[in-house]
């Protein structure tokens, strides 16, 4: 098996994964930042796409060669 972060994965997988990570986020606390943007006056893109990367470094990635 080989272990991986998110760092050594190429570009197409990473924004692959980022989309996927987007919508899990989305999923589980999109009204939570919804509120906290509007509260904050933030862009919720911004702070979803930051979610998102932050919740991609909580992964394992393990491959089977």
């Amino acid at each position: 098996m080989v272990y991986l972060n998110y760092n050594n994965l190429d570009a197409e997988t990473q924004n692959r994964l980022l989309q996927n990570s987007k919508l899990d986020v989305e999923q589980q606390s999109g009204n939570d930042l919804k509120a906290y943007a509007k509260e904050h006056h933030l862009d919720y893109d911004t702070l979803l796409e930051e979610e998102a990367i932050r919740n991609l470094y909580s992964y394992q990635y393990v491959f089977n060669i």
